[in-house]
């Protein structure tokens, strides 16, 4: 989706009551240089793989790599250092689905300053678990509703009345400055390489690190084409930008829970819209058979919201050809229990499982006839429930049926159907499939 541009003149600073708000290239670069000496400064490694695959010179931006494993401690480490001694005292409050909570919690205990995060109920325990970690006994964590936003509203709610700071996951200047200090490091490694960037592809979620570094190449790279790149169940920034007004999403599919809001910040959406030449959307299982690719072609373990950038190469494979390609990898918080779950909605994604609610004959050998005549050799059930019902002679059951390769699922149905077999494809009634799988 092609983005609109802004076209009011953005001011410098941080604006005033009848202005907006516009990362200024000396506040990114005094970022850059206060966060030298807490950040990792991440490898900007060239993948070889991707690179043979698209016929481009691709370059992984490793925030994976990063102290909490994503790049969210640099805005979060430097917002709470922009606020006075006095402030800091009266405690840290922030919002989070968990990378942003990682940095909070980590920047107060380096600083020695009481936090409390709220987090929503969904978050993947590994995140929360590593909040607690990072921010050792000076953090208190607090679970609430179901979304980020959910959680938000509790948080704002929480600082107002203890009087506390609130650090923004990402509608802030210093968070958004923070964010664009991993822009300053992209730039050094590419002229040390000797490749300049023809396109930089960031992830979007609420739009901070979308906006510090589209921002900061904006003004030291002009060339480079921006392409921000989102979950298709949580596409918050696209919708915004094809309708030119910042909107709220009435529901999100949060399984990209690092980059899934309802809406994002009123900051971000003018300087995204002004800066990316195109928004992406990418659907969640495309990501999920990203991830798993990431990992078992180059051992590279992310979350989520952190394959995003490499998942949207396949509707850029004609227009980065021959091209030098920069994708932020963001993150690294990825739950091991989710690997099912990854790798079923992969599956799903690819045209390789399929579920089916088959009515059975409710006599011996029924089954037995459909796994000789209906799956093909290479063919595998994964899944399968079924009760006998008295009284009847048919009995549903529920099926999963994993295929080795995605054409052969018209053949799959070409026999269930010479069989005379009572079937309902499930895989594309999505409220029945939720429901029973």
């Amino acid at each position: 989706m092609t983005a609109t541009l802004f076209t009011q003149t953005p001011t410098t600073g941080h604006g005033t009551a009848d202005s907006f708000y516009y990362p200024q290239l000396e506040d990114i670069v005094a970022a850059a240089r206060r966060l030298e000496s807490v950040v990792n400064y991440t490898p900007l490694l060239h993948n070889q793989n991707l690179s043979d695959r698209y016929g481009a010179n691709i370059f992984l931006k490793r925030e994976d790599q990063q102290v909490v494993r994503s790049y969210k401690i640099r805005g979060a480490y430097n917002r709470i250092l922009s606020l006075s001694a006095e402030q800091q005292q009266q405690g840290i409050v922030c919002a989070s689905a968990g990378n942003h909570a990682q940095g909070v919690a980590y920047a107060c205990a380096l600083l020695g300053l009481k936090g409390t995060v709220f987090m929503p109920v969904p978050t993947p325990s590994q995140k929360v678990q590593q909040v607690r970690k990072y921010g050792k006994e000076y953090v208190d964590i607090r679970l609430a509703g179901d979304t980020f936003d959910d959680a938000y509203h509790e948080a704002r709610a929480f600082c107002e009345a203890q009087q506390a700071s609130f650090v923004h996951p990402f509608d802030d200047p210093e968070v958004i400055e923070g964010q664009a200090s991993v822009g300053v490091e992209i730039l050094q490694q590419l002229e040390l390489a000797g490749h300049p960037a023809d396109m930089m592809i960031m992830p979007v979620g609420g739009g901070g690190l979308a906006s510090g570094l589209s921002a900061y190449f904006k003004a030291q790279s002009p060339e480079t084409q921006l392409i921000g790149v989102e979950p298709e169940g949580a596409a918050s920034m696209s919708t915004s930008v094809a309708a030119g007004t910042n909107q709220t999403l009435d529901t999100i599919d949060t399984f990209v829970d690092g980059a899934a809001v309802q809406r994002v910040g009123e900051n971000t959406f003018r300087i995204c819209q002004q800066n990316l030449q195109q928004v992406f959307t990418v659907p969640e299982g495309k990501v999920c058979a990203t991830l798993l690719q990431l990992y078992n072609q180059d051992a590279i373990v992310v979350e989520p919201a952190g394959a995003l950038s490499v998942a949207v190469l396949d509707s850029l494979r004609d227009e980065i050809r021959g091209k030098t390609v920069v994708c932020l990898i963001s993150g690294g918080n990825n739950d091991i229990h989710r690997t099912e779950e990854i790798r079923e909605r992969a599956l799903l994604h690819e045209g390789l499982k399929h579920y089916f609610i088959v009515n059975f004959p409710q006599r011996a050998g029924a089954l037995q006839e459909f796994l000789a005549q209906v799956l093909g050799p290479d063919d595998d059930i994964t899944h399968f429930e079924y009760s006998k019902k008295n009284n009847s002679s048919k009995g549903p059951a529920l099926i999963g049926i994993e295929l080795s390769h995605k054409e052969n699922f018209q053949s799959l149905l070409q026999r269930m159907n010479a069989q005379r077999i009572r079937y309902e494809y499930l895989n594309d009634k999505p409220d029945l499939f939720r429901f029973l799988v």
